[in-house]
Formats: structure tokens, sequence, C-alpha cells
């Protein structure tokens, strides 16, 4: 049997592997293909896709989050493994086959030998605190003793950078030559952030990928004798205009809220309409069907959209999942969705100027930036929150722009690539399985082809 490393590079495209030459042995070795991604194109619904073999309509993962019914509220970025459906590939290859999980999502819960993933101390006082879970819980100890406390604060938001990219490739790397695992999966985020900042064609884009090369040449090195293969989840395209989907909805009355101490919150119990906005796509939810053509109707004429999904359209990109909206809008190629609903920012909730993935009802990347209309105040709101979080006062991290930060995101994903240069890219150092596109439904199959476990299950 052959061991495996996976490398998920988020946002690797042929374009920037002209500034990888650490990946572009990989491929050399063996060899590079165009890989078609899973619409939509976003990290939970890919990862869950190279993991089952399925697209979304099978496994569930409809997006980076979506609307719970049964509890009556938008939650992103969840970990349980168990909300994904369908076979996994450790599964699949069968009993005794090792696998390490280091931050491919929905990590927790994951049968598997060896998980880290990153989860923050949430103190009773309010303070949030960098750290991570692992599994087995000795593993937390021995990570951070010798690679230091995980640094969440350059996994996301506006110090998002190198660092916790290094960490994740440094653990991955510890952990495969201490513990040898048949299947050793890391994920590495460095791409995103810049790309979305500044888009694509930006010089530090470039710089980015060269930076994470280097990060990655020693667990490569270390790699030795196992068969490395590089994935990538989506390719990040220009973007200039973000659309308010919601408070689209909210101006025909069919999105309603809710306020308390003066501030504003999307009301999903009550309302006839509303979106969850995911990059460059938004599943819409409509409480009543006799609604939908009408809703339907007033989607398609906001500017920035450029298809509306119905029944038929979601079966048709495999997305006709109990989980996905009524409706599921496409953004124009230049154009994102945010998830903003109130009309006044003295109204927006507090947790909209602050890094706060799990309660904003959508994504949002402004908290990749210092307020733009105001960015040297914010670093000083930054600087000041800091002291009082080591006074160990309560404290509010409040530097993110609201319409000001919408405005400078340059870079987005989600829809289906319109340039192969563009597109996502599945490299492999073995190359007897050469050809020149894999479906990202067929990641799964490729993977237990090359670890022999394909062979094994027939048998």
């Amino acid at each position: 049997m052959t061991k495996l490393l996976v490398l998920d590079v988020v946002g690797l495209t042929p374009r920037l592997m002209a500034h990888m030459p650490h990946l572009r042995a990989v491929a050399g070795r063996g060899f590079q293909a165009e890989l078609g991604t899973v619409l939509p194109a976003v990290t939970c619904s890919v990862q869950s896709t190279f993991l089952t073999g399925l697209p979304p309509s099978g496994h569930g993962i409809v997006g980076n989050g979506w609307y719970f019914r049964d509890l009556g509220e938008v939650l992103l970025w969840r970990q349980h493994n168990a909300l994904v459906g369908g076979e996994k590939l450790w599964q699949a290859a069968g009993p005794g086959y090792t696998v390490a999980n280091v931050c491919w999502w929905y990590a927790m819960g994951a049968d598997v030998g060896w998980t880290v993933t990153p989860r923050p101390i949430y103190r009773a006082d309010g303070r949030k605190d960098p750290d991570c879970y692992t599994d087995p819980p000795e593993l937390h100890d021995e990570l951070t003793a010798e690679l230091g406390t995980f640094p969440l604060f350059s996994y996301w938001g506006p110090g998002a950078g190198l660092p916790s990219s290094r960490w994740i490739a440094d653990a991955a790397r510890h952990i495969m030559t201490t513990r040898d695992p048949d299947l050793t999966l890391a994920y590495l985020p460095h791409l995103d952030y810049d790309l979305q900042r500044y888009g694509p064609g930006d010089p530090r884009c470039a710089a980015a990928a060269a930076e994470l090369d280097g990060v990655l040449a020693p667990l490569l090195d270390a790699a030795g004798e196992r068969t490395v293969v590089v994935l990538s989840e989506y390719g990040i395209t220009d973007v200039s205009r973000p659309v308010d989907v919601n408070r689209a909805l909210r101006a025909e009355g069919l999105l309603r809220v809710h306020t308390q101490d003066g501030m504003e919150y999307l009301d999903p119990w009550t309302s006839r309409a509303f979106a969850v906005a995911d990059h460059q796509i938004a599943h819409v939810y409509v409480r009543d069907p006799a609604d939908v053509p009408a809703v339907a109707k007033l989607c398609g004429s906001i500017g920035g959209v450029a298809t509306v999904l119905d029944a038929g359209g979601k079966a048709a990109h495999d997305l006709d999942h109990p989980r996905s909206g009524e409706l599921v809008l496409l953004a124009e190629r230049d154009a994102w969705f945010t998830y903003y609903y109130w009309l006044d920012d003295a109204r927006a909730p507090d947790f909209a100027r602050l890094v706060e993935i799990h309660r904003k009802p959508g994504y949002d990347p402004a908290e990749l930036f210092f307020d733009p209309a105001a960015p040297a105040a914010a670093k000083r709101r930054a600087g000041v929150a800091l002291l009082r979080k080591k006074l160990g006062l309560r404290y509010l991290m409040n530097v993110v722009g609201l319409d000001a930060g919408a405005a400078a995101v340059r870079g987005s994903h989600g829809l289906l690539p319109a340039d192969a240069a563009d597109a996502p890219v599945l490299l492999c150092s073995d190359p007897a399985e050469a050809r020149e596109r894999y479906e990202a439904t067929q990641v799964k199959d490729l993977l237990l082809r090359l670890g022999g476990r394909a062979a094994e299950r027939a048998s």
C-alpha cells in the first residue's frame, strides 16, 4: 500500500503556479490536471465532495452554511462531521486505514486517527482566545509545545496571513513523521486572503503564492516516498460589486427584523423570504410556496444577479437538497452577495463590526480588512481591545467596516470557472493516473486507487 499526503491549497490555479516552484516540481514528477469543481465552489461543499465522491445534493453540504429549518437559525462554519452525508474516503478504504485530518472542514467527530482543527477558547466572560481542538486530546499539548498556540487571528480576520498556514503545515509534518498515517490531509488557506482582498491580478497575490510555496517546501520534503496530491477547491475571480439581496427583500416587505437595544436582527421565523449569502451564491428561503414565483421574479430583477435557480435549476446543478433554499441565486461574474439586511448603519447589530463568523447570517469578506472608511481609527480600537484583553477585561474588536468594507473586496468565488487558467487544479506526484481533467466527484476514487485501496475494496 502507498501512503498519501493530500494538500488542499485553497485558491490554487494554473496562473498562480507560475510563482510556486515546489508545487510545480510535484507535477513535474507526475502530472497536472484541470479539476472540475462543484456548485457552489466554496470550501465546505467542495471538500465534502472530495471526501465522499458526491455532489452537494448527495452529501448535503450546500454551502459554508445554510438555514437550519429545524432550529430556525442561520448557521455557518459548523464543525461536526455528522453533517456530511455519504461514505467518507477512509470508510471506503476499509478497516486499518489510518488518517490524519489537519484542518480540513467538518473534522470534529470524524472516525479518523488524528484530528486537528481551529477551535477558540470561548471564556465565560465573553473573551475569545486562540486555540485548537485535537483528537486524541494529548496531541494538543504536544503540538502547542512544539509549534506554539495555534495562530487563530492569522487564520481569519484583518490579520489573516501566512503564520496560520505555516502552523498547519508544520503540524501536518509533525503528525506525518511521528505517527506515519496512511493518509495525511492538510488544508492551507493562505491564498484565500490577499486574492479576496486585492483580486487575483494584484502583485501581492503572486507574492502570497511564493510565500506559501516556501512554507510547503519542508512538508513536501518530509513526504519522502509518499505520493503527494495537491487539490484546489476553486479559483478566485475579480469582483467590484457587492449585491445586497436581503435589503431588496426587506424593501418589498418580505424580510423582517426584530429590534433589541436599538439594533436590528434578522427574524427568520417571521420573514416570508430571506437570503443566506455565501460569496457568489445565495440560498433564498421562502416560507410560503405560493410566494416562490414572485420572489424569483424580484430576485431576478436585482442588479448583479445573473441566474435564479428554481427547483429544476437546482436539480440540474446537483443542489436539490432539503437544506437548500427554495431558490438559489448566482451572481454575475464581477459581483458577490452581502448578508446585510439593515437599512441604517446606526441600527446594525454590534456583531456586524466584529470578526464574528458564527453570528452573522451569511459570509462577510469585509472581515479581512480594518475598516477602509477609517483604517487608522480601526487599528487604534484594535490596540485598545488587545490591551483590555491582556488586563483580563471585556473587549470588543470592532474593526470591520460595513458598506465601505464590502466595497473594498476585490476577489470572490462560488461560481463555476469561466477560464481554465483561473480554475482549480489537481497535481499528483504519481504519473500512473495522469489525465487532462478530473471532476471533484472523482477525487475520492483517485485517492483510493493511489493508496492501493480500490483493488482491496473490490475484492
